[in-house]
């Protein structure tokens, strides 16, 4: 056997070596070998080749049936949003994006939960009918000679509207005059002068008063509007205190002389208490604090029936400067009071007091973990009650929304309201260790409490829907845009789905009416879509190595 196949060899080698026994000779069967030697980009040409096949055997009727489906499912992903929304106040997507995908990914919700108690007396009485839209002086106004004339000056705007200082005007005549001004040259003349619309025709009529003899009222309307400095204003209000306590002590004697001397004496007892009140307030912004407090304290106890000043007010932003919680404490337990109406002071004031027991330690990830205390909870829903009351202050307490001066009048709940606290409170809610972070975390949450905040309440009365209307005329509008309530705002996936279920309608329609029409737009389209795809195949087939390439597209 194995001479037999040498000599096979010897004669393979012969034929190999012998030019025309390789051309007679048969070719040999070998087995197959396939390589897939495939050039670069042919398969993604070939993709592209299928895709287009692919889209040349759809049939209009497709089209139709796809976008019709489409827009169906959008629909009913809208309507469920909407219903979801309405109910609970806040979009379910994003609800279960945030509460359980958010987690997994390492971030932590920061509103806490909500909490909705209540002692029914307070509710009770809180729902209580009042006029919606009385608009009330700001205790807290600022001096127009000292202050908005200095703002005039620097900026060229005027920060008080004709409308508020109109209210101011009759205010002044309510309070400064009387039928019996006509028996005294110098009331006469300021009882015309309070009525004049020019700044400056009053302030003469001030000084005419004056050359007749000494009149308090002509001094209050110097210190307010001529007075450029709070120490010159101070100086005529001490001015008119001599002549205003000379003038209570003789109309006091004889007030019960007649309906007229009751009369004289009810003003001269306004004109005294506004002095007195102007005083203190001149004393805390010279720095003076804790004598504007002792001079608001005796202010309070001398003529405690005269609420419609709202001293208190006055009184609570002074001892906050002091930092004397315990006292402020003691006057919010005797004026927030059920049967009393409240103000953005009393409420954000007792919010601070219970936030302040625990903001410096607050963290919403541990809140969210451990849930809350009972101190935190308490600062929650102190901060809850605030919010429903007047909503537009967090956003100035937070700097979301740029401050403006305070206006003369300010409308409860309202955003003037918001403006006159934030003006002169921001500064204590900044001291106070983690207060804001502890309002932003929590404020929103009165939102998704309230269904509905415009038509209930939770803990006050409904909203009032004219606060807006109001505020329009109380505030100048061409340089600040009035904050209105901040009604829930829907939700993004409400507005996408909204969006998406509309955009599939329309295809949809589109592609009933003009089917082959619509069949090439989505050709074409799909294109499109496809070409920057195309573009990076080919930057990419030029960059890498042809060996390298060929390896990818056998893999």
């Amino acid at each position: 056997m194995q001479q037999e196949d040498q000599h096979l060899a010897r004669l393979v080698v012969l034929c190999v070596d012998d030019p025309c026994c390789v051309a007679a000779r048969p070719t040999p069967r070998l087995p197959s070998l396939s390589f897939s030697i495939t050039a670069p980009g042919s398969a993604m040409f070939g993709t592209e080749s299928s895709l287009s096949m692919f889209l040349n055997t759809l049939t209009p009727k497709f089209y139709v049936a796809l976008t019709g489906t489409s827009s169906l499912i959008s629909g009913l992903i809208l309507i469920f949003e909407w219903w979801y929304f309405r109910k609970y106040g806040t979009s379910f997507i994003e609800q279960v994006s945030v509460s359980h995908l958010r987690p997994l990914l390492g971030g932590v919700d920061n509103s806490s939960p909500n909490s909705s108690s209540s002692s029914n007396g307070d509710t009770d009485s809180s729902r209580q009918s009042v006029s919606e839209c009385k608009v009330w002086r700001n205790p807290l106004n600022l001096f127009r000679g000292a202050e908005y004339n200095r703002y005039t000056w620097v900026t060229g705007r005027e920060p008080l509207t004709y409308y508020d200082m109109n209210l101011s005007a009759q205010d002044h005549q309510t309070f400064f005059t009387c039928d019996s001004d006509h028996l005294r040259p110098a009331d006469a003349i300021m009882q015309k002068a309070w009525r004049e619309r020019n700044p400056q025709a009053r302030i003469t009529a001030a000084h005419e008063a004056l050359e007749l003899e000494d009149c308090a009222t002509a001094y209050i309307l110097l210190a307010e509007e001529e007075a450029t400095t709070i120490v010159e204003a101070e100086k005529l209000f001490k001015q008119a205190l001599k002549i205003g306590e000379s003038c209570y002590r003789r109309s006091q004697q004889l007030q019960h002389h007649g309906a007229q001397y009751e009369a004289q004496h009810r003003r001269d007892t306004n004109v005294l208490v506004y002095i007195k009140r102007r005083l203190a307030m001149c004393s805390r912004k010279l720095g003076r604090t804790r004598e504007a407090v002792k001079m608001m304290r005796d202010l309070m106890k001398e003529f405690p029936l005269l609420s419609m000043f709202n001293i208190h007010e006055n009184l609570l932003e002074s001892l906050l400067e002091l930092q004397n919680y315990a006292d402020v404490q003691a006057v919010l337990a005797k004026y927030d009071d059920i049967s009393l109406p409240k103000s953005a002071t009393i409420c954000y004031t007792a919010a601070l007091l219970k936030a302040r027991a625990v903001s410096d330690k607050f963290s919403p990830e541990a809140a969210s973990r451990r849930g809350l205390s009972t101190a935190e909870m308490n600062a929650v829903e102190a901060i809850h009650r605030a919010v429903e009351f007047n909503p537009h202050v967090p956003k100035y307490l937070l700097e979301m929304k740029s401050l403006i001066l305070p206006p003369e009048h300010i409308l409860k709940r309202g955003d003037s309201e918001a403006i006159a606290y934030t003006f002169f409170h921001l500064q204590h809610w900044k001291r106070v260790e983690g207060a804001l972070n502890l309002l932003h975390c929590t404020w929103e949450g009165t939102f998704r409490m309230i269904p509905y905040p415009l038509e209930k309440g939770h803990l006050f009365y409904p909203y009032p829907v004219c606060t807006e209307t109001a505020d329009r005329e109380l505030l100048p509008t061409v340089f600040h845009e009035v904050s209105v309530y901040p009604k829930k705002e829907l939700p993004f996936f409400i507005l996408f789905t909204a969006g998406l279920c509309s955009f599939t309608a329309m295809l949809a329609l589109l592609t009933h009416q003009f089917p082959e029409l619509m069949g090439v737009f989505a050709k074409a389209f799909l294109s499109t879509l496809f070409a920057p795809l195309n573009f990076i195949m080919e930057k990419v087939e030029s960059i890498l190595p042809s060996s390298l390439w060929h390896q990818l597209t056998r893999i």
